[in-house]
C-alpha cells in the first residue's frame, strides 16, 4: 500500500506553452498560472490503463511572461464518468476539493474494468488565486481481474518447427489472418476490443485498419507475460453486419527464448470487444473457437534469432480481395485453434510503435546488369516501402546493407512475388531492417526515386530536449548520437542493435539510459522496461540456449537475473544485470517517481542476495562461463572475451559498490532504515577489500589504469579522502599525456568514466575527448561517414549501436548545464551549472529540457571581451539554483540591474570564479565577467 511519502514528486507540472480553456465557474482572471498538458500515468489520455489508482499531473504557464515567482499552492480535480457530467462541474467519481499538496494520485469511487474516466485541474497560485478549469481530459480503464476476460486464446493450426542448417532454413509459417463477423441491431454508443497477442498484430474492422500504431504490442517476456493493446472501434462499427479482423505476425512468437511447454511456437491472440448499444443493451465478441482463420500472403524470412531475424516475403498471388470486409465468404477458411498458454495479462501503458520521420533516398545506381543499389542517405531503422514492376510471378529481393561495398549486412533481406497484374507495392508489415543501402534484384528497369520510400520507427516518445553551438563536430555527434537512440528504441526496450541480436542489454543500457532521459519524455517507456527486468529474474535455468527449461524455486539462486530484458538471450556480467538496480534510481532521480522504487525494491533485494553467494573475503569471485563475467566492453583495441582478468575482477566489484550505493539510496528514500544501514556496511566492507587488493601506490593508480576504472573507482568513493587527489591527477594524465586526450574506455567503463566526469563538472576533459576527430573518438567515426554511432572504436561489426551514446548526456547535463539536484529529485527544484570550456571555437550554447514541470532554457554566450550573457528560464512552481561564472561578482548583473536589486532571486553562497544564486520561476537574463569551470 502506499504511504504519502511514497507518492511520487513528478505529479505536479508546469509548462511554458498552453491555451486554457474557460472557466465553468467564473473564477477571477488575476491567477497566474493556468493549466495544461494534463497526463495521467506519464501518457496522454490512455486508453485501458490497469493501475487502480491512477498518477495525474499537469503544467502550468504563466499568464504573464515577464512575471517572475509563479507557485501552486494548492489544486482541484474532478474525475466523472461522463464528459456531459464534467461539462456541468460535477465530479461523480471524484471531487477532490481544493488541497495543499503536490502529490496527486487518484482517490476516488474504485474504478472497474472498462469504465471511462473524464478529468480536469484547476490550481490555486501563489497570491491564493484560482485558475480557470484546465480542457478536459481522459483514461480509460483495461480489464483488471483475469475474470473479468471470457475470451480464448486462438491462432492458426500451423506450428513453426525449427530445422536444422546454418544458415538455419527459413520460416514457413505464414502470419494468418483471423475473422469473425457478427450483426448489430443499431449503431454502437461506445465500443472497446482488448487485444493480447503472441507475436505482432493488426487490428481491422470492416476493411479497415484501426489506428496508426505499426508493430503492436511492444516487446514482452512471453514466457510470463502478454500485454493488451485497448482500442476504440465505434466509430468503424454500423448497424448491420460487420466483421473484425486480426492479422497476426510470426515474429515474436518463434523466439527461441520464448519456448515453453504451455504454448507451441506460433502467433496467436486473445481479443474481447464489449460493444455498447442504444438502450443500454450490449454485446460482446470474444475470440473462440467460432473464429476462422486462412494464411495471409505475408510470411517472416528468416527464424527471428541472433543474425537471423531476415525479413518478410509477400507474395501478392495469395492475396484475397476483401479479407477483412463483412460480405467475405469465408466457409472455406479454417476454423480458427484454440490454444492454452499460460500468461499473465497485463495493461499497454506505453506510447506505441509508429511510423516517426519519412526517409527519402538520395541516389540509385546499377551496380550491375539487373542489380541497383539504393543509398537512402542514413542508417535507419525502420520500413520500405516501394512499388514494384514486372511479369506476373516475378520476385524481387530487397537486401539491407550498413556498407555501401556489401549488399547485405546481418541477412536482412525482404521479397516481393509480383501478382496477376504485374505491379504493386512491397511494405514491411511485422518485421523491419537496418541500414542505409538497399540492393534490389530481379526487376527489368531501374527504380526511380520516387519508388522508394523508407520511415524511422520507433516508440512514439516524445522529444524532451533540443541543444545546438558554436562548434559544428559537436553539433554532429549530439544529433546523430540521438538519431542512433531512436534507431535502437523500438518496442519499449533500448536494443544493442536492431539487426543482429535485438536485445534489451543492461551493460549496454549504462551508456543510453541518462542519454535517454536527458533528451526525451521516457517515463513510460522506461516503466516499462523496468516491469521486464522483474519479469526476468529467477534462476539460471530460466534462460540460456534451450528456451524450454523449467523455472528455478524461489531460492536465494534465484535472485540473479540474465543479462538482456525481456529477451534472456546474451552474454554480460554483474553490470549487465545489476541494471535492475540502476534503471528504478534513474527513473526516481528524473521525475520523482517513487512507486518505481516501491515496485522494484524486491528485486534489487534478491539480486543483492544472490551476489553474496559469489563473494569471497568480501569481493566477488569470478562465476560462470565464458560470457558470464564480462566488465568492460569494446574499449579501443580490445579483442576476445575478458571476463577473466583483473581489470574485470576489479571493474565487476566496483560496480558492486555502486549497486550497493544505489540499493541504499533506494531504502532511504522508502524508509527502510535497517536496509540502508545494511547496504552501506556492506559497500564499506567491499570498498576496503577492493582497495587493498588492486591500488596500484606507485602509480597512485589501480588496476591498469586505463581512464574508466579510475573513474569508477572514484565514483564509488575507492580511494580514501587522502588518496583523492592524486587518483584525480591520475586520471587526467591518463586522458591529456597517455592517450592525446582521446577517451579510451569502452560501454560500461566508459559510461562511469562520463558519469564520474559530469558530477566533478569536468567539462574541460569531456571536451577535449568530444573534439577529437582522430581514432579512437565520436569525430574519428564521423570523419569516416557514419551517420550512427558504431559499435566498435576499431570501426567494424555493427554500424548501429548503443555502445557510446554516454555522450549524448553531456550536451544537455555538461555544457547546457540543466541538472536535476540530487538532493530534490524530479525537477522541481534543479540546478543550472553552465559548462563554460576555455576554447575558441564554443563560444555559444543553445538548449531546453522539458522537464515534467516545463521546459528548463540554457542559453549562454561569450563575447570578444570574455563577457557571459546567460538566459535561464524557471518553469513556474520550481525553483533553481544557479551557478554563475563570474571572475567579479561585482560586475554581475540580470535585467541590466545588479544582483542585489532583483527581489526574485537570492545570493547564497560565493565560491571560486563563481556565483550561487537561488532562482524564483521566471525569465532571466545574466552578465557576467567570465570564468572558466571544470577544472579541479
Amino acid at each position: 500500500m502506499l504511504t504519502p511519502r511514497s507518492l511520487p514528486k513528478f505529479l505536479l507540472s508546469v509548462v511554458v506553452t498552453f491555451l486554457a480553456g474557460g472557466s465553468a465557474f467564473g473564477v477571477e482572471q488575476t491567477c497566474s498560472v493556468r493549466v495544461g498538458e494534463l497526463r495521467c500515468e506519464y501518457l496522454k489520455d490512455p486508453l485501458g490503463i490497469d493501475v487502480t489508482k491512477p498518477r495525474l499531473s499537469w503544467q502550468l504557464a504563466a499568464t504573464d511572461p515577464d512575471a517572475r515567482g509563479q507557485q501552486q499552492t494548492g489544486y482541484h480535480i474532478l474525475v466523472a464518468r461522463t464528459r456531459a457530467l464534467l461539462d456541468h462541474g460535477t465530479g461523480d467519481l471524484w471531487d477532490s476539493g481544493m488541497v495543499a499538496s503536490d502529490h496527486v494520485v487518484y482517490d476516488g469511487t474504485s474504478l472497474t474494468s472498462g469504465s471511462e474516466c473524464f478529468w480536469k485541474v484547476r490550481v490555486k497560485d501563489e497570491k491564493g488565486a484560482v485558475s480557470a478549469w484546465s480542457e478536459p481530459a481522459r483514461w480509460t480503464m483495461g480489464l483488471l481481474e483475469q475474470a473479468d476476460w471470457t475470451a480464448k486464446w486462438i491462432g492458426a493450426e500451423k506450428v513453426f518447427a525449427r530445422k536444422e542448417g546454418w544458415p538455419p532454413p527459413d520460416n514457413d509459417v505464414p502470419d494468418p489472418w483471423l475473422r469473425k463477423t457478427f450483426t448489430l441491431d443499431g449503431a454502437p454508443r461506445r465500443a472497446t476490443i482488448y487485444v493480447a497477442s503472441v507475436g505482432y498484430h493488426e487490428l481491422y474492422v470492416n476493411g479497415t485498419k484501426v489506428g496508426d500504431a505499426v508493430l503492436s504490442p511492444s516487446v514482452v517476456n512471453y514466457r510470463k507475460r502478454a500485454r493488451y493493446v485497448t482500442y476504440e472501434i465505434a466509430d468503424h462499427l454500423k448497424q448491420g453486419q460487420n466483421v473484425i479482423g486480426l492479422w497476426l505476425g510470426v515474429s515474436w512468437s518463434i523466439f527461441p527464448q520464448y519456448k515453453t511447454p504451455d504454448k507451441p511456437q506460433t502467433p496467436m491472440v486473445l481479443a474481447q470487444a464489449d460493444v455498447e448499444l442504444p438502450g443500454g443493451r450490449s454485446l460482446r465478441v470474444v475470440t473462440d473457437e467460432t473464429w476462422r482463420t486462412h494464411p495471409s500472403p505475408n510470411t517472416l524470412l528468416g527464424v527471428w534469432d541472433f543474425m537471423h531475424f531476415g525479413g518478410e516475403l509477400y507474395d501478392a498471388n495469395k492475396e484475397v480481395a476483401g479479407w477483412c470486409e463483412p460480405d467475405l465468404d469465408d466457409s472455406g477458411w479454417q476454423p480458427a485453434k484454440v490454444y492454452s498458454p499460460n500468461l499473465l495479462l497485463s495493461a499497454e501503458m506505453i506510447e506505441p510503435n509508429r511510423r516517426i520521420k519519412e526517409i527519402r533516398p538520395i541516389g540509385v545506381e546499377q551496380i550491375k546488369p539487373g542489380i541497383y543499389r539504393v543509398d537512402l542517405g542514413v542508417n535507419v531503422t525502420g520500413w520500405l516501402e516501394i512499388d514494384l514492376r514486372g511479369q506476373p510471378g516475378d520476385t524481387i529481393e530487397m537486401k539491407f546493407s550498413e556498407r555501401s561495398t556489401t549488399d547485405m549486412t546481418h541477412r536482412l533481406r525482404s521479397k516481393y512475388v509480383l501478382g496477376p497484374t504485374g505491379a504493386g507495392m512491397f511494405r514491411n508489415r511485422f518485421n523491419y531492417f537496418t541500414g542505409q543501402w538497399i540492393t534490389v534484384e530481379g526487376l527489368s528497369y531501374q527504380p526511380k526515386l520516387e519508388d522508394i520510400r523508407a520511415w524511422l520507427v520507433r516508440t512514439d516518445y516524445e522529444q524532451a530536449a533540443d541543444f545546438e553551438c558554436s562548434h559544428e563536430l559537436l553539433n554532429r555527434i549530439y544529433n546523430t548520437t540521438l538519431w542512433t537512440f531512436e534507431d535502437l528504441s523500438l518496442g519499449g526496450y533500448v536494443v544493442d542493435c536492431a539487426h543482429r541480436e535485438r536485445m534489451g542489454y543492461g551493460g549496454d543500457a549504462h551508456a543510453t539510459t541518462e542519454c535517454g532521459l536527458n533528451n526525451y519524455q521516457l517515463g513510460a517507456f522506461y516503466t516499462k522496461w523496468s516491469q521486464d527486468w522483474r519479469d526476468v529474474q529467477g534462476g539460471d535455468s530460466a534462460w540460456g540456449t534451450g528456451g524450454d527449461k523449467a523455472e528455478t524455486k524461489d531460492t536465494v539462486e534465484s535472485g540473479n537475473l540474465p543479462y538482456t530484458a525481456p529477451t534472456y538471450w546474451g552474454g554480460g556480467g554483474p553490470a549487465w544485470s545489476g541494471f535492475c538496480v540502476t534503471l528504478p534510481w534513474e527513473i526516481y532521480e528524473r521525475y520523482g517517481d517513487t512507486r518505481i522504487l516501491v515496485e522494484n525494491v524486491a528485486t534489487i533485494e534478491r539480486w543483492l542476495a544472490f551476489l553474496e553467494t559469489k563473494a569471497k573475503d568480501n569481493m566477488l569471485v569470478r562465476w560462470g562461463g565464458e560470457w558470464d563475467f564480462l566488465g568492460d566492453w569494446l574499449w579501443p583495441g580490445a579483442r576476445g572475451v575478458n571476463g577473466d582478468t583483473p581489470e574485470t575482477l576489479f571493474f565487476n566489484n566496483c560496480y558492486w559498490i555502486y549497486n550497493l550505493q544505489t540499493a541504499a539510496r533506494i531504502a532511504e528514500v522508502l524508509d527502510r532504515e535497517d536496509l540502508a544501514s545494511r547496504y552501506c556496511a556492506r559497500a564499506e566492507q567491499v570498498r576496503d577489500a577492493v582497495h587493498a587488493k588492486f591500488f596500484v601506490p606507485a602509480e597512485n593508480s589501480y588496476v591498469n589504469g586505463l581512464q574508466g576504472y579510475l573513474a569508477i573507482a572514484l565514483l564509488v568513493d575507492l580511494p580514501p579522502e587522502q588518496l583523492r587527489p592524486a587518483v584525480w591527477r591520475r586520471l587526467e594524465e591518463e586522458i591529456l599525456i597517455t592517450r592525446k586526450g582521446h577517451i579510451h574506455a569502452g560501454i560500461t567503463a566508459g559510461a562511469f568514466l562520463y558519469k564520474t566526469l559530469l558530477g566533478a563538472d569536468r567539462q574541460d576533459l569531456l571536451f577535449t575527448m568530444a573534439n577529437k576527430t582522430t581514432y579512437p573518438g565520436w569525430g574519428a567515426m564521423l570523419q569516416n561517414g557514419a551517420t550512427t554511432i558504431w559499435e566498435s572504436w576499431n570501426m567494424d561489426n555493427s554500424l548501429c549501436h548503443s555502445s557510446y551514446l554516454y555522450i549524448g548526456t553531456w550536451f544537455i547535463e555538461g555544457l547546457a548545464g540543466i541538472k536535476a539536484d540530487p538532493q530534490r529529485p524530479g525537477f522541481q527544484h534543479f540546478i543550472i551549472k553552465p559548462g563554460i570550456v576555455d576554447d575558441p571555437s564554443l563560444t555559444w550554447v543553445r538548449a531546453h529540457y522539458d522537464s515534467l514541470y516545463g521546459r528548463i532554457e540554457s542559453d549562454w554566450k561569450i563575447d570578444e571581451s570574455r563577457g557571459l550573457y546567460l538566459n535561464v528560464t524557471v518553469p513556474p512552481n520550481t525553483t533553481a539554483t544557479l551557478y554563475l561564472p563570474t571572475t567579479d561578482a561585482k560586475s554581475a548583473t540580470e535585467g541590466g540591474r545588479p544582483l542585489s536589486e532583483v527581489g526574485s532571486l537570492s545570493h547564497s553562497d560565493t565560491r571560486a570564479s563563481q556565483i550561487v544564486l537561488e532562482l524564483q520561476p521566471g525569465h532571466y537574463e545574466f552578465t557576467s565577467s567570465l570564468a572558466v569551470l571544470g577544472k579541479l
